[in-house]
């Protein structure tokens, strides 16, 4: 059975502002940290990922997934949603500027790729990004993710 994002969300933010993708990775991180799915340390462990390999969390035109490899600041697998009012540049030439950063805490590599593959399929449909996108509120995000989620 695929994930439904809907259900997996622990936490969302719509219009976010942020001064850069430090920022941006930050507010993801404080969904997540809200969400009871990881500790303070894993924001830090996002943003060093970032740091260390580059913009590869750029994983889309706009689309930003913010995670980092299991550890022991990750409590429980958990998602947040941040989009962002104002673009930022995370460096990724073919996929800036990013107005939407979710952030991704996985237990194993399983539980990453099934969130990818959730995503893919989200991220594929154009109408539901559009949508999204437009989203003023997190029952807005919900309720088009839920659609998503009983179409699969």
């Amino acid at each position: 059975m695929a994930l439904n994002l809907a259900e997996a969300l622990s936490s969302i933010d719509t219009r976010a502002e942020a001064a850069d993708w430090r920022a941006a990775i930050r507010l993801a991180g404080a969904g997540l940290v809200a969400g009871g799915a990881t500790t303070d340390a894993y924001t830090d462990e996002m943003i060093d990922a970032v740091e260390k390999h580059g913009p590869y969390i750029v994983i889309a035109p706009g689309v930003a997934l913010a995670h980092s490899r299991p550890s022991p600041a990750v409590l429980t697998g958990g998602l947040s949603w941040v989009s962002l009012a104002t673009p930022v540049e995370f460096g990724n030439k073919a996929n800036d500027p990013v107005t939407l950063v979710i952030g991704l805490a996985a237990t194993d590599h399983d539980a990453h790729l099934q969130v990818m593959q959730a995503l893919a399929g989200v991220l594929s449909d154009s109408a539901a990004m559009t949508r999204l996108t437009a989203a003023g509120t997190a029952d807005e995000v919900r309720a088009v993710l839920g659609e998503l989620a009983v179409a699969a």
